[in-house]
């Protein structure tokens, strides 16, 4: 059971500190609204992953066409996260005129991350593979690999928003203009990524 912990545990790492769309989701809400909004976008999976764990776990052996639902998953999940990087810029604008503007980054955090194909392909090609293997030491060990795995995946990216929001004080004027326009167009780079994503899983494109 302690393997499983610590596989469910390094994964978990592995994920948090992975560049995407929640990760910088994290950075630009801590640093718009502060480290309380970044922390919300943080725990997003807790929200949408349990029935994606859930469902995977269930469906992953029986249907034929998950390539075809995650495509389209990943397409719908391009459009919001780019319309998440005009929002960033219009916040930004906002903002700057002195005008008040209510975070979501609940909200913003669980959306993009229910419609990203990663936690998808994650529990398909890994952790459900991993799951059925556990269960077969023992009917507790998936308990340890999933707990491990939420607990450091969580744990990252509320450190990452503790450190970004450290660092508020030194994004005054300027700083904090480019910062964001920065976050912004790297939002539309992962948008485009999640696009092509989309297209070469729906088999429109090759990979």
């Amino acid at each position: 059971m302690i393997y499983y912990l610590t596989l469910g545990f390094m994964l978990g790492l592995a994920a948090g500190f992975a560049a995407g769309p929640l990760l910088t989701l994290v950075v630009s809400e801590t640093l718009t609204h502060g480290l309380v909004s970044g922390i919300k976008v943080a725990l997003a999976p807790v929200v949408t992953d349990a029935p994606i764990v859930i469902v995977t776990l269930l469906v992953a052996t029986q249907l034929s066409n998950i390539d075809e639902v995650l495509g389209v998953i990943s397409l719908i999940g391009s459009c919001y996260v780019l319309y998440m990087a005009y929002e960033s810029m219009v916040q930004n604008e906002q903002k700057d005129n002195g005008e008040e503007v209510k975070p979501r980054s609940l909200t913003k955090g669980v959306f993009t991350n229910a419609l990203s194909p990663h936690p998808y392909l994650f529990w398909l090609s890994v952790g459900a593979p991993t799951v059925a293997k556990s269960i077969s030491v023992s009917a507790i060990a998936p308990v340890f690999f999933i707990g491990g795995f939420y607990l450091s995946l969580i744990c990252a990216k509320v450190l990452l928003a503790v450190l970004v929001g450290k660092s508020r004080s030194f994004l005054d004027g300027a700083a904090y203009g480019y910062t964001m326009k920065f976050l912004a167009l790297v939002l539309v780079l992962f948008s485009i990524l999640l696009f092509v994503d989309g297209l070469t899983l729906l088999d429109l494109i090759s990979a």
